[in-house]
């Protein structure tokens, strides 16, 4: 099958992980185990961004080296996405001296191309996003609109640019073929916007910046942060017995599935990078995701306001399945959401607790009762006005799931399966097997439990990309292990076997609050 490699973001390591970067990190994640699912190979990525001079001020300001100050962020995210159960398959560094060969490679080819110059670079620049700003964007006093807090710096110096206004037209030709290629809709219509402006060559280098790897033939300037950790992406693609050449790094994985990303740094990955590869004699990434930013409590989250939310405590409170539902559940993967605690509590114990882990516990206690703690049999053609509704909802849940996981609805994921957990609960409610049993009618009541708790393990099948823990549970209760590597054949109806011998029924989700 057709291998899928999904990346995050490369975390530009300037501080601990905070709740932005945790989000898109458990969405790619959520995709990654679904692809796994489906049996392609995966090569989930992650990493860090670790150039550039911000990094290098923090540092300085700490009494530390760049290195010993990225080494200690880095240990933190992995902390957190351990913490989160991001099954990764590799987080690359930009410090590490492979990633440098990868560098000086494609500079060389883009340098043969003739694409890369030496001028003078004038303009505010914004240490914080590590970018130059064009005077329109800029707040009064020349503050940066992302980070209002930050005045830019006047430069004035000589850098090396990128021939970008060179790929003006096969960029705007590429995105008429490809008009999925950036999702969604409205990101897309922002880099047409973009790309309609006119493009600017762009600075690759910086001047006085130690942190980052030298231009071979010029070693005063020190290539662009953003020049350097895009290509992060194609490092990263390396087995670990290769060497480090742009012909290895490419010739199974490549090119990039998808990235996603915030839409504060979309521009780098529809426009930049993109022109970068055609200079660079590469292909395109298949696709780049640029997803909503997040407030709390209907606030922009700073510092200043002290409504940061801190994904440790997050899930030390509450756990690593509640803090992956609520965050693709509640929000609309792509638009702008909001984080309120009370909400978070509300829709996790409503859907996690007294919907999904209530089904289960009926199901199975009922089984206990009824059936001696096996699976019952089905019986065909026994209440099939009642249970046929709800055995072809759950049969066919994968058809409809499939196309809403590849566009990363998983919004849409989660109500789908709830809606199957909803009307097995109603099915219960209606059938009433406990009046069924005390009637002597046992088949009837077989064929409503095997119906409500198969039903319960496909829903916990297609939810373990966001829940994975949740799922495992359900699986165990239900006397089987979920492997994706091993149950590509348990999506859809049937795998349930009468007489095999059921789990106690105990809560699998804890209310919280």
């Amino acid at each position: 099958m057709q291998p899928i490699p999904i990346t995050t973001p490369l975390f530009y390591v300037n501080d601990v992980p905070h709740i932005g970067s945790a989000y898109p990190t458990i969405a790619g994640d959520a995709l990654a185990r679904f692809y796994r699912l489906l049996g392609h190979p995966v090569r989930y990525i992650t990493g860090s961004d670790e150039h550039g001079q911000k990094i290098e001020r923090t540092a300085a300001q700490l009494g530390t080296t760049p290195k010993a100050h990225c080494d200690r962020m880095v240990a933190e995210f992995k902390s957190l996405w351990q913490k989160l159960d991001i099954a990764y398959d590799t987080f690359i560094r930009t410090s590490d001296p492979r990633h440098q060969a990868i560098v000086l490679e494609f500079f060389q080819r883009v340098w043969d191309k003739g694409d890369i110059y030496l001028s003078q670079q004038q303009g505010w620049y914004c240490v914080a996003c590590e970018e130059f700003k064009e005077e329109r964007e800029l707040l009064e006093g020349h503050r940066c609109p992302i980070h209002p807090t930050v005045t830019c710096e006047w430069r004035d110096e000589a850098n090396y640019f990128f021939r970008l206004s060179k790929y003006q037209e096969p960029l705007a030709e590429f995105h008429r073929q490809n008009p999925l290629f950036v999702q969604p809709e409205t990101r897309r219509n922002e880099v047409l916007s973009f790309i309609a402006q006119g493009l600017k060559d762009f600075s690759i280098s910086r001047l006085n910046v130690s942190n980052g790897f030298p231009i071979p033939h010029d070693p005063q300037h020190t290539l662009y942060v953003w020049f350097d950790a895009l290509l992060g992406y194609i490092t990263a693609l390396l087995a670990e017995e290769d060497a480090p050449t742009l012909a290895n790094a490419t010739k199974y994985w490549y090119p990039i599935h998808l990235h996603i990303i915030g839409k504060d740094i979309l521009r780098f990955h529809a426009i930049y990078f993109p022109a970068m590869l055609l200079s660079a004699g590469l292909a395109i990434s298949g696709g780049v995701f640029g997803h909503g930013l997040l407030t709390k409590d209907g606030l922009k989250m700073g510092k200043t306001l002290g409504n940061i939310i801190d994904p440790y405590a997050l899930v030390d409170k509450y756990g690593a399945d509640a803090v992956r539902y609520y965050f693709l559940k509640a929000i609309d993967f792509g638009k702008d959401g909001d984080f309120s605690e009370e909400r978070f509590v509300d829709i996790v114990n409503a859907d996690l607790a007294n919907s999904l882990g209530n089904l289960l516990n009926r199901g199975l206690g009922m089984a206990q009762k009824y059936c001696q703690g096996r699976m019952p049999p089905f019986h065909a053609g026994v209440l099939g006005e009642l249970v046929l509704p709800v055995k072809e909802e759950a049969g066919s849940l994968g058809d409809r799931l499939v196309p809403l996981y590849r566009q990363l609805k998983f919004s849409a994921v989660c109500e789908a399966i709830l809606q199957l957990v909803w009307d097995c609960n109603k099915l219960i409610d209606s059938s009433t097997p406990w009046k069924l049993h005390k009637a002597g009618q046992q088949k009837e009541v077989e064929t409503v439990l095997y119906c409500v708790l198969e039903a319960v393990r496909i829903a916990g099948y297609w939810l373990s990309p966001i829940t994975p823990n949740l799922s495992h549970k359900i699986y165990h209760q239900l006397g089987l292990k979920l492997e994706p590597t091993l149950e590509r054949s348990h999506q859809g109806w049937g795998v349930l076997t009468a007489g095999q011998p059921l789990g106690e029924p105990t809560p699998i989700f804890q209310r919280i609050g």
